[in-house]
């Protein structure tokens, strides 16, 4: 789930003292590295289920906010769009009957969801992109009124100097363009949490990014688009375009490589790596609500949130992304495939993740030498 509390303000001054909030909180993950204070040795899973709201005629349906409102439900939270809505599971040991428990949490979070947007006459649905959406449901109006989601359209869209040009070939071909960010909001996806101990992070990252396209290949379902048959997978072509801030629309910035994408070599020995490498290559698109000294903090025993350098992730978005959290006062870390669509039901969604899950888990012992096969 992205880091909702935000700084709105965004001038010369906020912006580099955001900076230092985030270089701050570099340095403290290092010292909290180096002193070996994260939890090993335990392997939790999670997900995070997108969904999309539908009317009886499976129109998209922008009540999301009102369906949350009478769900009052904490594992529930909103989404760019107000026809989409996300439950966050919770976080498992990876052992025993754990996917089938997921598939009954997730059943009985969509039975709530259910019944909570049949009182507006309307149904939750899974699917990586609704085909009935159109780009009229993609007007400003209909993104959701948080204040994250206002200043991701505010930040992204000057980048682009306003507008969002869209192309993407398969059988058919589609061009478009767009106003603001909402393009984003076509893609709904099963996100799923692989807790690692710092000492296996290269491994195991290593092996997320060796089996993405498979994994992917298996659960493609978002082929159409506006009417046309594109990409098996359309919702990597939507989300890489949309949240780009550069390439040929835009000016020339420090955003060389698109903050959607893939990677380009392998994890050679920490999380470190790839978090340098995101803060030197991608300004911040704004500023974390919440300040605190990290750095501070892990010299004195505690344990920081290391707010400044969540915010900044939750504005890069890799396929494979790494994640810092903090589960009974214990700080780990853990991998996030973004990659798998939603749907189209909770059996495939299972599916699909005891697929990933069982190789990552197994890779890892069986190739160890991973990357010297492949370099």
């Amino acid at each position: 789930m992205g880091v909702q509390s935000i700084d709105q303000e965004h001038g010369g001054q906020e912006h580099r003292a955001a900076i230092q909030h985030v270089l701050n909180d570099l340095r403290a993950l290092e010292l909290m590295l180096q002193r070996g204070v994260f939890e090993t040795g335990v392997r939790r899973i999670g997900a995070e289920q997108e969904l999309a709201l539908v009317r009886q005629d499976f129109a998209p349906a922008p009540i999301g906010p009102e369906v949350l409102e009478a769900l009052n439900e904490p594992k529930a939270t909103t989404e760019i769009g107000r026809f989409n809505m996300e439950f966050n599971l919770d976080p498992a040991l990876l052992t025993g009957s754990v996917l089938s428990q997921m598939q009954q949490e997730t059943l009985g979070l969509l039975a709530k969801a259910r019944a909570a947007a049949e009182v507006h006459g309307a149904q939750p649905i899974l699917i990586g992109i609704l085909p009935t959406l159109q780009q009229e449901h993609l007007a400003a109006e209909y993104i959701t009124p948080k204040p994250r989601y206002h200043a991701l359209n505010e930040r992204i869209t000057k980048s682009r100097g306003g507008k969002y040009n869209i192309r993407i070939k398969g059988i058919d071909e589609l061009k478009f363009t767009h106003d603001n960010v909402l393009v984003e909001g076509l893609n709904t996806s099963f996100q799923l949490h692989y807790q690692v101990w710092p000492e296996e992070f290269a491994i195991a990252y290593n092996t997320a990014q060796l089996i993405t396209a498979p994994c992917l290949a298996s659960a493609a379902n978002s082929a159409v688009l506006f009417g046309k048959r594109l990409w098996h997978e359309t919702r990597i072509a939507i989300f890489e375009q949309t949240v780009d801030t550069s390439g040929s629309d835009m000016p020339a910035q420090r955003d060389v490589l698109k903050r959607v994408r893939f990677g380009e070599r392998w994890v050679q020995d920490s999380v470190l790596e790839i978090y340098r490498d995101d803060v030197v290559r991608f300004r911040s698109l704004f500023a974390a609500g919440t300040q605190e000294d990290a750095i501070g903090m892990v010299e004195r025993g505690e344990v920081p949130k290391l707010y400044g350098l969540q915010t900044h992730n939750s504005s890069v978005y890799r396929w494979n992304r790494p994640c810092y959290g903090i589960t009974d006062g214990k700080p780990h870390l853990r991998i996030e495939n973004r990659v798998l669509p939603a749907g189209p039901s909770v059996s495939d969604e299972v599916a699909n993740a005891a697929l990933w899950f069982g190789l990552m888990t197994q890779i890892p012992k069986v190739y160890p030498d991973l990357t010297e096969r492949i370099p």
